[in-house]
């Protein structure tokens, strides 16, 4: 039987979260599958109208379990990426990123309007590729050893595969029941 899914929600984040957001993503367990941002960056991130910085709060304690950045959200194709989705190592297997990922479409869909939503994640994270694409995702391509490898012991490149999602195929997982809609 699988966990009960986490009830989470998003809210904006503020200056005062960058020293939790820069954590999380510096956590050793979190290296390997991204690419950390500077300070600055985030910071960047949080005043570029073209971004959404997001914490990720989960449960009726609002704890922090991450945090979310969406880019191109006034981009005029409407083709919004979720540019970083990153949570605390020890959410996972707990249904977090999932429930994440459901409310990050639907905002995508219905509160920015995306006709095409789109991610890309690093090969070697066999986790999120199997999340993503048991949430609706297409894999698009792959852009070869594209990424040098990060952390204690890297040596080399990885592969980042480009995945997105339609807004007519949000529709129809809306129609069959797979999405909250």
């Amino acid at each position: 039987m699988s966990p009960p899914t986490p009830r989470i929600h998003l809210r904006p984040t503020m200056l005062s979260d960058l020293d939790f957001v820069v954590s999380v993503e510096q956590d050793a367990a979190n290296v390997p599958f991204i690419t950390p941002w500077e300070r600055t960056q985030h910071e960047g991130a949080l005043r570029f109208p073209d971004s959404r910085h997001f914490i990720v709060e989960m449960g009726p304690e609002a704890k922090r379990g991450g945090y979310v950045i969406f880019q191109g959200c006034r981009n005029p194709h409407r083709s919004v990426e979720l540019k970083r989705i990153v949570l605390l190592p020890k959410g996972q297997g707990q249904g977090l990123g999932r429930a994440a990922m459901r409310l990050l479409k639907k905002m995508a869909f219905t509160q920015l309007h995306a006709h095409r939503f789109w991610l890309d994640v690093k090969a070697l994270n066999q986790r999120a590729l199997r999340l993503y694409a048991s949430e609706g995702f297409v894999e698009e391509g792959r852009l070869r050893e594209s990424v040098k490898l990060s952390g204690q012991g890297a040596d080399g490149y990885d592969s980042l595969i480009v995945m997105s999602m339609l807004d007519r195929e949000y529709q129809a997982r809306v129609a069959l029941g797979q999405e909250a809609g």
